[in-house]
């Protein structure tokens, strides 16, 4: 308890400040919210619920009154109020909730996102579909031509009469009297989505919504009328003609294909029937795919047309002759898609990769020269190029990592030196991975360099002991920048041998305090804690080391220095 008293104490006097700071109410919530999860989980232990109401309801009168204060100096900041939302869901203070919500929509009208999470909360939990329906108009009212918004709310009004039919056949099946009940027709019938979609549909252009709107409303099973009318105001035809050049037009128009038909499930149908149906399926969708890129030959028409090729390739079949079909097609439209300078860069790693399961060895390494060509300052390519070559243990590898950091700049060249190094590692000598280390030392950003000096200190020891490590980690240590990584790796490494010196341990330390020395406080009590433990230790430094670190710490470091520092001395640490 009086830890509790003092760490709270410690945390009030920060609120209390002139200049107040957001990341002290931050963790003044953080631990109220921690201590109330603490004391939840002993009561479920020991089954003690003495004085529960007085004790929790006085923490979470106190974990509101800090979210509301902070929130009245930082309105702006959308986290803050989402983290009061989640608390508040969290121990279910449903009315403290919908004030929340009232004054975060006040302060940010412009956010539908936050519009649609009060409205589904009232929805869903309050279970209050005309709160809900307010706030969607409230909602429009701000942003008339949000897609989104029409989407939720579309689906919400199909919630509800979705609910209202269950409740109504429930009643009926228990014979009861539905006078008392107000069930509308027209609510039952999904009239009121009805009504949004026409509204949106005057104001929102473009497939996209109508598409979206569609799928919504197949999810109930009442709304076959209002899809007919969907259809019917953007049919087929009317989508070609309106949206013939917006590609997901097409793929609608193409996976549609797969739903026209439906497959017989009679006692005569065969396997070999089904496969054969849906071969012809497959091949209608293939058909409209094929006159979509050529009226629409964009990176986005064949991206729409390859997504749909390899979902249906990795759909499970038993039929080998379908899954030779549909791997066919897929690598037939990768191909095409190349030829025409349209295939999308990110695309190329999947065509690779079904290559190579394909063991389609030589066209894969044709198919990653060609795309490292055509996007010949991309690290990814080049990489996933590298990557194929490296599988298919060729002779080239070198050649080719040569290649790719003539073509590509400094900059962001990392993944391309870790994989050199990595295979030279494997299938070079010592001293020519010690050479391409040494080069990428100077190839790479400043920024880059830290990571390979670490790899390569990892690597000298592993191949060259101690006193080779030792060697370079001298030379490494003449150019900046480091990582603390770098220096707790030598520490390591020193900690490991027979006779480890305390001598080189000071001296790593040191250098790792002259570059992190302001802003990490573990690396100071790892500093002290081994002139405590090792044997050639000198205790009477550990007094030196606490000032330097007292003087040498910014912010809260100092007081997180302290209180691990009091730890280490009553050994809990």
């Amino acid at each position: 308890l009086r830890a509790v008293l003092k760490k709270a104490s410690a945390l009030e006097h920060k609120i209390q400040r002139r200049a107040l700071r957001k990341e002290d109410f931050i963790n003044y919530i953080q631990y109220e919210i921690n201590l109330l999860e603490l004391i939840k989980k002993r009561r479920a232990r020991i089954g003690y619920s003495f004085k529960k109401d007085e004790i929790e309801n006085s923490i979470l009168h106190r974990v509101h009154s800090l979210f509301k204060r902070a929130i009245g100096k930082w309105k702006e900041d959308v986290q803050l109020w989402l983290s009061h939302v989640a608390f508040c869901k969290q121990w279910n203070a449903k009315h403290q909730l919908s004030k929340v919500f009232s004054s975060m929509l006040a302060i940010h009208p412009n956010k539908p996102a936050l519009w649609i999470m009060a409205a589904k909360w009232e929805m869903e939990t309050r279970l209050s579909s005309e709160s809900a329906r307010h706030l969607f108009l409230r909602a429009l009212r701000f942003h008339p031509e949000c897609p989104k918004l029409y989407q939720e709310y579309f689906r919400m009004e199909l919630m509800n009469a979705e609910k209202q039919r269950k409740e109504k056949k429930q009643f009926e099946r228990a014979k009861m009297d539905l006078g008392e009940f107000n069930y509308s027709e027209e609510i039952l019938n999904g009239e009121m989505a009805r009504i949004i979609y026409r509204d949106a549909a005057q104001k929102i252009k473009g497939v996209k919504f109508h598409l979206d709107v569609l799928s919504i409303a197949k999810l109930f099973d009442f709304t076959q009328d209002l899809q007919k009318e969907i259809l019917e105001r953007h049919g087929v035809f009317s989508l070609q003609t309106k949206f013939a050049d917006d590609p997901l037009t097409w793929d609608y128009l193409a996976r549609r294909e797969l739903e026209l038909g439906p497959l017989q499930s009679t006692k005569h149908t065969t396997k070999q029937m089904k496969v054969s149906e849906m071969t012809q399926r497959e091949e209608r969708c293939s058909a409209v795919f094929e006159e979509a890129v050529r009226a629409v030959p964009t990176e986005d028409m064949w991206k729409y047309y390859i997504t749909f090729c390899l979902e249906r390739y990795n759909r499970k079949t038993n039929s080998e002759g379908l899954k030779q079909k549909r791997l066919e097609r897929t690598l037939s439209v990768f191909n095409k898609a190349h030829e025409s300078n349209l295939l999308p860069e990110a695309l190329y790693k999947q065509w690779l990769q079904l290559l190579l399961e394909s063991n389609l060895s030589e066209k894969a390494v044709e198919v990653a020269e060609a795309a490292t060509k055509r996007f010949s300052l991309s690290v990814e390519t080049w990489q996933v190029r590298l990557q194929v070559l490296i599988q298919l243990k060729s002779d080239d590898v070198t050649q080719c990592f040569e290649e790719a950091v003539k073509h590509v700049k400094s900059k962001g060249t990392l993944p391309l030196w870790t994989l050199w190094v990595e295979w030279s590692e494997g299938t070079k000598s010592k001293e020519d991975t010690e050479a391409l280390y040494q080069r990428s030392l100077c190839a790479v950003t400043h920024a880059e360099s830290v990571t390979m000096k670490e790899k390569y200190l990892d690597w000298t020891y592993r191949n060259g002991g101690y006193k080779k490590v030792r060697r370079v980690f001298n030379s490494l240590c003449e150019n900046r920048p480091f990582s603390l990584d770098f220096f707790r790796k030598m520490i390591q490494i020193e900690k490991e041998q027979e006779s480890c010196k305390m001598l080189h341990l000071r001296e790593y330390y040191e250098r790792a305090l002259r570059e992190f020395g302001s802003t990490d406080s573990d690396i100071w009590l790892d500093y002290i804690k081994e002139e405590l433990s090792h044997p050639q230790g000198k205790p009477e430094n550990c007094g030196s080391i606490h000032w330097r670190a007292m003087k040498m710490l910014q912010g809260d470091l100092v007081e997180d220095f302290i209180s691990k520092h009091t730890l280490l001395q009553t050994g809990h640490l």
